[in-house]
């Protein structure tokens, strides 16, 4: 090979590198605007609203590629787990957006920031994979991440605190599940799981029904519009650049969270919650970077949806 032909290769993979990132960062910031638009619907509408609706929009834009994929949906993996993977993906999108009905949306993101460090600790205690004490001592300073986020007291510690922290615990068996069916299309897990928040939504319109105006019709299709088209970024990400370069940036939702929080909902975030997040995200960081190092790298994990 040429020196030439080194230095265009190199230049490639670093343009696809930096094209990888910028992917990542879109989506997290699609996701973070997907997020607070949500909260900002679950004020005025049902969250069976919110789920029902969004999941709507999200599997029209979803169609086209359902019915080209449509055999791969014929020949599932394990048929049971994947059912068991949409109803914990269908109950941790609920309990988020239940969630943020109550609780301001950087407290929310930072719950669910945890689901990583939750992730390894169910991985030693419920698969037997081994994890040394390195590891054990960085969950441990995560889980008082959590509680310093928590500030548990008889005042502060709410069923919406406990609602949150449940979803995350959903999140985190849900991407151990979600490991262990790699072989499983890309669009069969994202389209699956908007079926199952379609079903919920439905069930749970059912019982508190607000007639949408025509501006939070076109609110709610965004939401889901806005989820899809994350969804397409952060894989698109992880074919350009390797999970290894590409996850990190996902600990910058926070960050989101606390700039759409303040800015349209008004929240200050609370001391204990800036301290919590930044304690949970360098445990959750030293975590997968040992993997890596280790070759036990989890990859990427998509957002809720």
């Amino acid at each position: 090979m040429s020196v030439l032909s080194r230095i265009s290769t190199a230049n490639d993979e670093r343009s696809a590198r930096l094209a990888g990132i910028g992917l990542m960062l879109l989506s997290i910031a699609m996701f973070s605007f997907g997020d607070a638009l949500g909260k900002f619907l679950v004020s005025t509408y049902a969250v069976g609203q919110l789920l029902w609706l969004r999941a709507c929009a999200a599997l029209l834009l979803l169609a086209p590629f359902i019915w080209r994929n449509r055999a791969a949906f014929l020949q599932l993996e394990r048929p049971w787990l994947q059912l068991v993977r949409v109803i914990l993906s269908t109950l941790e999108v609920a309990a988020f957006f239940l969630a943020t009905v109550y609780l301001p949306l950087a407290d929310v993101i930072t719950y669910y920031l945890a689901g990583p460090i939750f992730v390894t600790a169910l991985s030693a205690l419920v698969l037997r994979e081994h994890v040394g004490w390195r590891r054990w001592t960085a969950i441990l300073i995560g889980f008082c991440g959590v509680l310093i986020a928590l500030r548990p007291s008889v005042q502060t510690f709410s069923l919406p605190a406990l609602i949150a922290l449940g979803g995350s615990l959903s999140f985190a068996v849900l991407m151990l599940i979600t490991r262990s069916l790699r072989s499983t299309p890309d669009i069969v897990m994202a389209s699956s799981q908007f079926v199952g928040t379609f079903l919920l939504g439905a069930a749970m319109s059912a019982f508190g029904w607000v007639t949408p105006t025509p501006g939070s019709l076109v609110l709610f299709a965004a939401a889901g519009l806005i989820s899809v088209t994350a969804l397409f970024c952060v894989n698109r990400s992880l074919k350009l650049a390797p999970a290894s370069v590409v996850v990190p940036y996902q600990y910058t939702m926070i960050v989101w969270a606390v700039l759409f929080g303040f800015v349209v909902f008004g929240d200050v975030p609370h001391p204990a919650t800036i301290i919590g997040a930044i304690i949970i995200i360098g445990a959750g960081l030293y975590i997968y970077l040992r993997e890596r190092s280790l070759g036990q790298g989890q990859g990427a994990v998509n957002p809720p949806v």
